[in-house]
């Protein structure tokens, strides 16, 4: 059953929640591909450190309902730009992305360019974790600290406000 779940859930990902190395978890965004995902990460693109070194990551995808339903761990392959792999995959994923500026010769140009890592996440021999076996904590990570959190005044009000 586990994975049948792992397939449905590998057909309809978008976002995939990345660990590398037990770090934080990340929401990266993904497109699925003959029962992997691929993403794209570096310069200009998301946020993925240490993705595109790593060897082995953990996933976790949701459901219809937004809830997680499968744990599971990815061996990673990077992809090099010029190889057969490359070219096969990254017309898909420049086409999936969303917000690009340019034409996806110009976005498959930049990436390959600017060092950009494009991952293929396949799924590993072990057995995936789905329901009930999940686990019952949130999977939430501590809000990071960012220069963009500020902490706001109340609005000024020159009138008392009444209620009705």
């Amino acid at each position: 059953m586990g994975s049948a779940v792992l397939d449905e859930a590998l057909k309809k990902a978008a976002i995939a929640w990345v660990s590398v190395d037990g770090g934080a978890a990340r929401g990266l965004w993904c497109v699925p591909l003959d029962g992997s995902l691929i993403m794209v990460s570096g310069p200009g693109e998301q946020a993925a450190p240490g993705l595109g070194e790593a060897s082995r990551v953990s996933v976790r995808l949701r459901g219809d309902t937004g809830g997680l339903i499968v744990l599971w761990e990815a061996v990673v392959e990077r992809l090099q730009p010029g190889t057969e792999k490359w070219d096969a995959v990254t017309p898909q994923l420049a086409a999936k992305r969303l917000n690009a500026s340019g034409t996806a010769d110009a976005q498959i140009a930049r990436w390959a360019e600017e060092g950009c890592a494009v991952v293929r996440l396949t799924p590993a021999e072990e057995t995936p974790t789905t329901s009930p076996d999940l686990p019952d904590t949130s999977g939430a990570a501590v809000v990071r600290e960012t220069p963009a959190r500020v902490e706001t005044k109340r609005p000024f009000r020159l009138h008392r406000v009444r209620r009705r």
